[in-house]
């Protein structure tokens, strides 16, 4: 059953992973046509299998290969109303420890490429008077990274920055551009790039007792799309568990 997505089109980067497959499903009940972009070819193929969407692998880090793929899924499946900026990696490296080809790398993928897609998808926003922009953001902006590294750090907090400067420049249009911060949701990044000592650790110092799951960061997004939060624009939404407050 169709819920507000009304059949519009929804471009997911970082489908593949967790937080994304979870949006994925989240989108894919409320009635969104799904492009589900990864790097991970295999991966995305069941995901939409099961979504009922269309898998376009590409760098989001390449200018060249978000404009080609930008341009299939426009073709293959309409205008995209709504864009998820999901993809991400995640580096512990403090700044010693950070070599030029890490910093490039990291930046590349978790601020470029939501740039190069926000600036594709902007335009036919502009012109139909309509758009929806979710930035996943992290915690890690807002504390200095906790066991986050330097580049990590830093390409959220300017994933923030995009996020209040394109709020700004679409508000006029019937777009909103928004972003959530989350904090130790159950992926990869915690459960096999972290040590067992480090997630007890954490866990002490979350006031909720737990990680968040992915289906919590979905239903944030879906905050954002709903009918009612269109007077909401550059908003970074905490979901923290209470970890940190501001």
């Amino acid at each position: 059953m169709s819920g507000f997505g009304e059949g519009r089109v929804a471009l997911v980067t970082g489908a593949a992973g967790t937080m994304g497959a979870a949006t994925a499903r989240m989108l894919a009940g409320e009635g969104f046509k799904l492009a589900l972009a990864d790097i991970a070819a295999d991966r995305l193929r069941p995901l939409a299998e099961e979504t009922g969407g269309k898998a376009f692998a590409f760098d989001i880090a390449d200018a060249s290969a978000a404009g080609s793929a930008f341009a299939a899924i426009e073709r293959s499946l309409g205008p995209v109303a709504v864009l998820v900026n999901n993809a991400g990696i995640l580096s512990n490296n403090k700044a010693a420890e950070t070599t030029p080809a890490e910093w490039r790398q990291v930046l590349s993928i978790n601020l470029d490429g939501a740039f190069y897609l926000s600036r594709l998808v902007l335009p036919g926003m502009k012109a139909r008077g309509y758009g929806r922009i979710v930035n996943t953001c992290s915690l890690a902006m807002k504390s200095g990274g906790l066991t986050a590294g330097t580049a990590y750090t830093t390409s959220k907090g300017a994933l923030q920055a995009l996020t209040f400067s394109l709020a700004r420049e679409t508000a006029s249009f019937g777009i909103t551009v928004n972003g959530i911060a989350p904090a130790y949701v159950k992926t990869p990044m915690v459960t096999e790039q972290l040590t067992e000592a480090q997630r007890q650790a954490l866990l002490k110092q979350i006031p909720v007792g737990r990680f968040c799951e992915p289906e919590e960061f979905a239903h944030c997004v879906r905050f954002f799309l709903s009918p009612l939060s269109g007077f909401i624009t550059g908003e970074i939404l905490d979901l923290n568990g209470g970890l940190h407050f501001d």
